[in-house]
């Protein structure tokens, strides 16, 4: 039973779009009112108005792969992380991701 509620989680979550990009149109209220910006390109990832924030990445099953602390209000970074989906989290601020 917990096997097929695994797959279903899994295939439901992969079926649903990935943003790799965002913009100030498509964003939440929350996220336009806490100032933090994430923007995910190829493998760089851009983070404005978080300093003092850490960013958590997860993989798929929710287990945490790496902690970022960002410390000015504009950083990017290159994630070095092998290919697939993962979520990354900045305060309030969620994305799904995907690396190619």
């Amino acid at each position: 039973m917990k096997k097929l509620f695994l797959i279903s989680f899994v295939l439901t979550w992969l079926a649903a779009p990935v943003s790799a990009f965002t913009d100030a149109e498509s964003e939440p209220i929350e996220n336009i009112l806490s100032g933090i910006e994430l923007t995910v390109n190829g493998t760089t990832v851009h983070v404005t108005g978080a300093s003092g924030e850490s960013m958590e990445i997860f993989n798929l099953t929710g287990v945490k792969v790496a902690t970022i602390t960002i410390d000015s209000t504009d950083k990017s970074f290159t994630l070095n992380l092998p290919k697939g989906c993962y979520i990354l989290k900045v305060g309030k601020v969620v994305r799904k991701v995907s690396i190619r």
